[in-house]
């Protein structure tokens, strides 16, 4: 089999002073962290679409990207062709950084078909070709998930769609796919609502759109059982983009669906970094509210701008970012069966093939560093410290007695009149504790 990437072997570890963008500088695999090897902590994965299936193409210009299966490029080439083709340079480049996983969309693996059956068969041979890859490289699936965005008949939604053919249409998809995912072995499914939202309300009936939104889910969960589907279902929250609202807003947003509609045991949030920051929230708030809520699953670990309001898929390069992230994924217990996935985009000007190799590794080393920050934070336990010291007085008799419902209002207004207590505001330390997380991310190796 002819390489794609040519010039690139596998990526060895260079060290901290290394200066060659094709070593790593942090990510050693087998380097123990805590109770876990860096490799089991990270989970890393590489995504088919933005890597493989994107050509390099915006709404302002044509791919620029070296792609030669894309149809862009080879117009007559057969689909199945160029989806083998595709798979090949895919399963290369997974196998020589040496990431553990990877994931893809239904569409990203195989071409669509005259017909929905014709477009099961094309897909059943891919996935069984990918089998056959994930054999021979070791390589896992992260997840598998369906694209019900893309294509004009979900220009209104899936599940959400005014149109019940159209939501069969989403459910039949999801079904197959999901059938797949279990036959690679895949360790998570993620449903994202691409469509799940609305432009305006003027032609919107919000509650019956949550509804079929509800009833689909619920389907899926039952699905799941009905093929013996062991992985975990995921929904991935986003605020905007396609559509003006999405329904799926945020982390809290998503529990609160999952409680209304008998959820909230069954599916997980798989967590986008930049999705975080269109939210308004910081990445770490988004992991905080998805493991005290218990729904922490994966993590889409890519960046965005604060300052351009739509999503960039840059790879992360911000330890500090990163670090906070890290830091609450560990005090939350780590990934089980998720993952960090590069939902990244290489820049349309970074159309050298080992550009893509160069992005990766430096998502990774950021990555590895941050898990070192987080990891000596805890260790020293300082940081814990100060924030339990801060909540000591709730633990006290007197104050378990108000969370424990044991006190009315009326109660501890007359107390506190009796009493004449006048509590003193106490400083929270802010300035201090940044300083103490720089101090680690600036010394941890």
């Amino acid at each position: 089999m002819t390489e794609f990437f040519d010039t690139v072997d596998s990526i060895p570890f260079g060290g901290p002073a290394s200066a060659d963008p094709l070593a790593f500088r942090w990510y050693q695999p087998d380097r123990v962290v805590g109770d876990r090897t860096m490799a089991e902590h990270l989970r890393f994965g590489v995504c088919y679409w933005h890597s493989f299936a994107w050509d390099g193409f915006d709404i302002f210009g044509a791919g620029t990207l070296d792609r030669p299966w894309h149809p862009s490029v080879a117009p007559g080439l057969d689909p199945m062709e160029a989806a083998r083709m595709k798979m090949d340079a895919a399963f290369e480049f997974f196998a020589k950084l040496g990431t553990p996983y990877f994931s893809f969309h239904d569409i990203d693996i195989a071409p669509a078909g005259a017909t929905f059956a014709e477009t099961c068969r094309y897909f059943d041979e891919m996935v069984d070709y990918a089998g056959q890859k994930m054999a021979d490289t070791g390589v896992e699936l992260l997840w598998g998930t369906t694209n019900a965005f893309s294509h004009p008949r979900f220009m209104s939604g899936a599940s959400t769609n005014p149109d019940p053919d159209l939501f069969r249409y989403a459910a039949a998809q999801v079904a197959h796919c999901m059938q797949k995912t279990h036959e690679l072995g895949g360790a998570n499914y993620v449903l994202w609502g691409g469509r799940e939202g609305y432009e305006t309300l003027l032609n919107t009936d919000m509650s019956r759109e949550l509804d079929q939104m509800g009833r689909f889910m619920n389907m899926v969960v039952q699905h799941k059982y009905d093929i013996g589907f062991e992985g975990t279902l995921l929904i991935e929250p986003k605020p905007m983009e396609p559509t003006k609202h999405q329904y799926d807003y945020d982390v809290a947003t998503v529990f609160a669906f999952l409680q209304k509609y008998g959820l909230e045991d069954e599916i997980k949030v798989n967590i986008e970094v930049n999705h975080a920051t269109l939210s308004g929230h910081d990445f770490h708030h988004e992991v905080a509210t998805a493991v005290g809520a218990g729904i922490f699953g994966s993590v889409d670990a890519n960046a965005g701008d604060d300052r351009l309001g739509w999503d960039l898929d840059l790879f992360p390069t911000s330890v500090e970012d990163m670090s906070l992230g890290m830091l609450e994924i560990m005090r939350g217990g780590g990934f089980t069966t998720g993952g960090m996935m590069f939902d990244c985009k290489i820049r349309r000007q970074s159309i050298s093939r080992d550009d893509l190799f160069i992005a990766h590794i430096g998502a990774m080393d950021t990555l590895a560093k941050s898990l070192l920050v987080a990891q000596s934070i805890i260790d020293e336990g300082e940081l814990d410290r100060r924030r339990a010291e801060r909540y000591a007085g709730w633990d006290t008799p007197e104050a378990r007695e108000i969370l424990d419902g044991k006190i009315s209002l009326q109660e501890i207004h007359d107390d506190l009149v009796a009493s004449g207590h006048e509590p003193q505001p106490v400083s929270g330390r802010q300035e201090l504790l940044e300083r103490l997380v720089a101090r680690h991310i600036d010394t941890a190796s």
